[in-house]
């Protein structure tokens, strides 16, 4: 059975990066029929917060990013102790004893001499009395002992991947206060949860070569290892928060529909164009793994916007029917305001402003050069209900008393009634006015 996983840290709100691994895994899962887990890495218990945990899972459930089941590695350090045990026991886990200190000045050196700056393996020279030693002056890590050869796989993304990794250090599995690493509590439980299959960033190529020994020596089987590329900024510049929201969070907050990220996630760097869904299903159905491309990835938030609006220009009224009640607008109104102001609102709030000016009213906006025309033609018009005639009555009655006609004719007057140069037909606009507009 196809099993994915997204296992972010709960050190912070999940943000757009994050979510091209959740969403990537969680498609792969359920175009197979199979399990998509939701594993928290909290084992750094400084920086890991239960907020954020809630916040990611809030954020995710917003998506509709369900998960068939959920996994905390806090709550997993046995295994991980077992495993080190094992592979100890084997000679493939050793004790070391450099400090960070001493570790950069080995690394300074290697560079000057223009050798790579990788691990030299010093703590497998020393002997048991010398481990005491240094036991007891200092504290100590663990690295995993690679084996010097070719490490390869095929690509889900990025093709045929071959590392030497005689030219990669050891990997460092338990820090010297005996956390656990993500290096390390990753292979183990996907070994564990019998992953499958691991789609996450292009800056995982290097973990993903030294983990795959880590499974073999675990006695596990090699999932299938896809990269996706690093999104970066409209400009191709880093992201950063300079550039607009990046949080799932703030986006919620902003009123940008959640299939207008998903529909744009699941296209963006890929040779497909991006095409606005309405269901978590169709964006499911529409991926291609295949399709992504290795090239840094232009991320512009603004793009959300336009495929939010055609999102909510496409909902049903039932869909807002809460909303139109709450802002105050008359059942008899409701489904007629809806079908007016959709097409011209970006955000389900925008619909708040529209209620406003078709309730209380709005103060003429006029150039100088056309107040008498205005107030003229206010003077020719009755007072509501409006119906959906009075538009083109008033307007040809003004037309017959003034002499104006054309864009002379109609703009100013939708900007006198409206306070806009542009919106919905007029005509759609006169039945929800609840007051006549006035100068």
């Amino acid at each position: 059975m196809t099993t994915t996983r997204f296992a972010p840290s709960p050190t912070g709100w999940i943000h757009i990066g994050n979510l091209r691994a959740a969403l990537f895994n969680y498609a792969i899962a359920r175009q197979n029929g199979g399990q998509f887990i939701l594993r928290i890495d909290d084992t750094d218990p400084e920086r890991s917060k239960e907020e954020y945990v809630e916040g990611l899972k809030a954020d995710l459930q917003w998506l509709g990013l369900t998960w068939d089941r959920i996994e905390r590695q806090s709550l997993r350090l046995d295994r991980y102790a077992e495993a080190k045990a094992r592979l100890v026991a084997e000679g493939r886990v050793y004790e070391c004893f450099e400090t960070p200190v001493e570790l950069d000045l080995k690394r300074k050196k290697q560079l000057n001499m223009g050798k790579p700056p990788v691990y030299d393996r010093a703590a497998l020279a020393l002997s048991e009395a010398e481990k005491d030693k240094l036991r007891a002056e200092r504290p100590s890590h663990w690295r995993f002992k690679l084996d010097l050869e070719r490490i390869e796989w095929e690509d889900g993304i990025l093709g045929p991947i071959s590392i030497d990794a005689a030219s990669v250090s050891d990997p460092v599995l338990f820090k010297e206060d005996g956390q656990v690493l993500y290096t390390f509590a990753s292979v183990v439980d996907d070994v564990e949860m019998g992953i499958t299959d691991i789609v996450r960033g292009g800056d995982h190529v290097t973990n993903t070569a030294t983990q795959i020994q880590i499974i073999k020596a675990l006695g596990g089987t090699v999932p299938r290892f896809a990269h996706h590329s690093l999104l970066t900024g409209p400009d191709g510049e880093k992201l950063s928060k300079r550039i607009g929201a990046l949080a799932l969070r703030d986006m919620r907050a902003k009123g940008i529909a959640p299939m207008a990220v998903l529909s744009l996630m699941a296209r963006l760097g890929s040779s497909d164009p991006v095409e606005m869904r309405q269901t978590v299903q169709e964006v499911v159905d529409g991926f291609v793994l295949g399709h992504f491309g290795s090239a840094p990835t232009k991320f512009d938030p603004a793009d959300l916007e336009p495929l939010t609006a055609r999102y909510n220009a496409a909902l049903p009224f039932a869909a807002v029917a809460d909303r139109i009640a709450a802002l105050g607008v008359p059942d008899a109104l409701a489904e007629r305001f809806w079908d007016t102001v959709k097409g011209n609102i970006t955000f389900l709030d925008d619909m708040a402003p529209w209620w406003e000016l078709f309730s209380k009213g709005v103060k003429a906006e006029v150039a100088p050069e056309d107040a008498d025309f205005v107030a003229q033609a206010l003077g020719l018009l009755g007072e509501p209900p409006y119906g959906a005639e009075t538009w083109g009555t008033w307007t040809q009655a003004v037309k017959e008393a003034t002499g104006r006609k054309g864009r002379g004719l109609f703009m100013p007057l939708r900007k006198a009634v409206t306070g806009r140069d542009s919106g919905p037909e007029m005509a759609d606009v006169m039945p929800l006015l609840q007051v006549k507009p006035h100068l």
